[in-house]
């Protein structure tokens, strides 16, 4: 690594976010395969929605679609044209809440699932704030200018989402802390109110009134649901960012290769044993303990979803020698895996 430089920090995107950007240059005539190679996106990387992507690859892919379309305002475009119903479970969970106050509880609350962002404050990106006698929302991320368009989509989609809300304006004035650009006039066409460039936050004046306006596009128990499957995609993205979290993502698809030593998983994760090892243990876990509890949960997955035999099964989770896996499911599970997969198709009869 270059001396001075500080490396990015580990933010991700998901890929519903960076497949709903791309549809909009993809619209305006650019190469889809021009997109995705000048932002190191493989299509693949894009099919589950809830899938991450590096942050940096998302920036990438918006400097990509501007310049492949020539829009400098790309970025308002896409804020002012996405539903984020469409592509995040976030957006469906602000739709099933009760009030625009419950709404931008949830964006605090799973705003990480669409896009992690740096410097955001503890209690979430967004914070309602009263300066000079008026309420403002205002984005926390720092540092502010280091992805000017981020500004741009979020603040645009804010003031565009809500105008379905109400009949008076969710925002009287915008504040942003980049430099005033050429599309300046897209500014005031996509808010509908003036804009401070160059300011001190990147912040909204908003109507309080807006905070009581009812939303409840869904039935509560909706919201109930989405909200039990949006933190478990928040417990997953948690899981991920920890050294154990990344060392099951190495394991997983190559578990059933048996080349499975802590060198190897070590190796692919860039560093030496020792220093993995270290980390490990700096979360009270071990290698080996990682990999045992990851073969335990994959095999009782596999075995109670009747999805392969008990030999295949040993396989996949890593194990060559059937007799090897019997005796570790059953040092796991107190059974053995055939006494498991038959309770299944009987509890399935019954």
């Amino acid at each position: 690594m270059t001396a001075g430089v500080t490396p990015e920090p580990d933010l991700t995107a998901s890929a519903g976010y960076a497949r709903g950007l791309i549809r909009l240059p993809v619209a305006k005539g650019a190469d889809r395969a021009a997109l995705t190679a000048r932002s190191g996106i493989a299509l693949e990387d894009l099919e589950d929605q809830d899938a991450r992507i590096p942050f940096h690859r998302y920036k990438a892919l918006m400097a990509a679609a501007k310049e492949l379309t020539g829009e400098p305002a790309l970025a308002l475009h896409f804020g002012e044209r996405v539903d984020m119903a469409e592509i995040s479970i976030l957006g469906l969970v602000c739709y099933a809440s009760e009030t625009m106050m419950d709404a931008f509880a949830q964006i605090n609350r799973f705003g990480r699932l669409v896009l992690e962002v740096e410097g955001a404050a503890a209690t979430g990106r967004f914070e309602h704030v009263r300066k000079h006698g008026a309420l403002w929302l205002v984005d926390t991320r720092k540092p502010t200018n280091d992805f000017p368009e981020l500004a741009e989509s979020d603040f645009a989609s804010m003031i565009c989402g809500t105008r379905p809300f109400g009949d008076t304006p969710f925002v009287s004035e915008v504040h942003v802390t980049h430099a005033e650009p050429g599309h300046r006039t897209e500014y005031d066409r996509i808010f509908q109110a003036p804009t401070v460039f160059d300011a001190d936050w990147n912040a909204m004046k908003i109507d309080e009134a807006w905070l009581t306006h009812r939303i409840a596009l869904q039935p509560r128990y909706v919201f109930g649901i989405l909200s039990q499957h949006a933190e478990a995609l928040l417990k997953s993205l948690a899981s991920s960012k920890s050294e154990r979290g990344k060392v099951e993502g190495v394991l997983m698809p190559i578990l059933h290769t048996g080349d499975i030593g802590m060198d190897a998983v070590a190796a692919r994760m860039r560093m030496s044993r020792q220093t993995l090892s270290r980390k490990l243990k700096a979360e009270g876990a071990t290698f080996e303990k990682v990999l045992d509890d990851l073969r335990h949960r994959l095999a009782v997955d596999y075995l109670q979803g009747r999805k392969v035999s008990v030999n295949e099964t040993a396989y996949l989770v890593g194990f060559s020698d059937p007799a090897a896996f019997s005796r570790a499911f059953k040092r796991w599970t107190g059974m053995s895996p055939r006494a498991m997969r038959l309770l299944e198709i009987r509890d399935d009869a019954s």
